[in-house]
């Protein structure tokens, strides 16, 4: 699994990092910012997310790690990680959604970050349901 997971960590949770030094840079043209990026409640929900989506990069890298290290641990992290992101696209996608503002760029890449997780967690709940299956059928063969 994390074979595919690894470039989806990689590039979200750098893409994360490198979002937020932009932004405390202030270096994202205007031209690129979503509507009413200079209003200051705009300005103080945006960086309401900060603290999640750093969250969602330490435990994405945290992830990667762990599993480089052959840590079992790596899937807790990842876990956290994915929900996390899938709940950092849902808030976005809400918040436009309720003040009717579409821009095709901010949407992809919030949807981006509510729809990959899915897949993954679904991969997730498998694995456990598997392993949750072969252990009750080392309970019953005993």
């Amino acid at each position: 699994m994390m074979k595919y997971l690894k470039p989806f960590f990689l590039v979200t949770d750098i893409g994360f990092i490198l979002y937020w030094i932009a932004t405390f840079f202030n270096i994202i043209p205007k031209s690129w910012a979503f509507k009413d990026y200079n209003h200051s409640i705009i300005i103080a929900w945006n960086w309401s997310f900060f603290p999640l989506d750093i969250l969602i990069s330490i435990t994405g890298l945290s992830s990667l790690y762990l599993y480089k290290k052959g840590k079992e641990l790596w899937k807790t992290f990842a876990l956290i990680s994915l929900v996390l992101t899938f709940c950092s696209g849902l808030q976005a996608i809400a918040f436009w959604i309720y003040s009717k503002d579409f821009d095709f760029t901010w949407w992809a890449m919030n949807l981006y970050l509510l729809i990959y997780p899915l897949f993954f967690l679904r991969m997730f709940m498998k694995e456990d349901k598997r392993n949750v299956n072969e252990s009750s059928e080392r309970v019953t063969s005993v």
